[in-house]
């Protein structure tokens, strides 16, 4: 297993591979400096990316846009300390699956990333309530507006994926195959304009499918 670690300062590059290496022992760290440095190294498919926001030469957005496209396969998650929303949703729009902030304990921070195996999108706690804040400002009657956009099937694949339960265990239960799902879910993702498992979940619990 490997992973990218952004982040232009020494420290920080040096606890987030600290930080890895607990959450998945054995794992191998590259680290990258800059937006330039990341971009050149892509040719590897990591698993895990670790992506610091603000760079010298540019956002780290611009890493996670080419990580979500050249590698689906990777778990794209933020580690920075913005937590404000014109950080937080560009990030997820470009295809984060998780946002951590890296002034919580290192210990903390390894037991979000631990939560990947168990489908859990790593998100520090006050994230995730500004998070709920911001989805909940969204009126009632659109809501219902969303709910409407997505065919009873679609309904019932969105409310599994926001539990954390894999694409291969839905087709399962559901008696379809991981393709069908695979399906619903890109239907699921397009109607909604969202583009991670941590907006799924959002999605799903303002709807009322959790």
């Amino acid at each position: 297993m490997k992973a990218l670690i952004l982040e232009d300062m020494p420290e920080s590059q040096e606890m987030l591979c600290e930080i890895a290496g607990t959450a998945f022992p054995g794992i191998e760290c590259e680290c990258a400096v800059d937006v330039r440095d990341a971009l050149s190294r892509l040719q590897t498919c990591f698993q895990l990316a670790l992506i610091d926001l603000s760079l010298p030469d540019g956002s780290g957005i611009e890493v996670i846009q080419r990580l979500a496209t050249e590698c689906p396969a990777c778990t794209i998650v933020v580690a920075t300390i913005f937590d404000d929303d014109n950080h937080l949703f560009p990030a997820l729009r470009a295809g984060a699956q998780g946002y951590l902030l890296k002034d919580e304990a290192p210990e903390v921070l390894a037991m979000q990333l631990q939560g990947i195996r168990e489908g859990r999108p790593p998100l520090s706690p006050s994230v995730a309530r500004r998070m709920l804040s911001h989805f909940r400002e969204v009126p009632d009657a659109a809501q219902e507006e969303q709910k409407g956009l997505l065919s009873p099937r679609e309904r019932e694949v969105l409310g599994q994926l926001a539990r954390g339960i894999s694409i291969a265990t839905i087709a399962q239960e559901l008696g379809i195959s991981h393709h069908t799902v695979g399906d619903h879910v890109k239907n699921i993702y397009r109607k909604l304009n969202i583009a991670s498992r941590a907006e799924a979940a959002l999605q799903a619990r303002n709807m009322g499918l959790m």
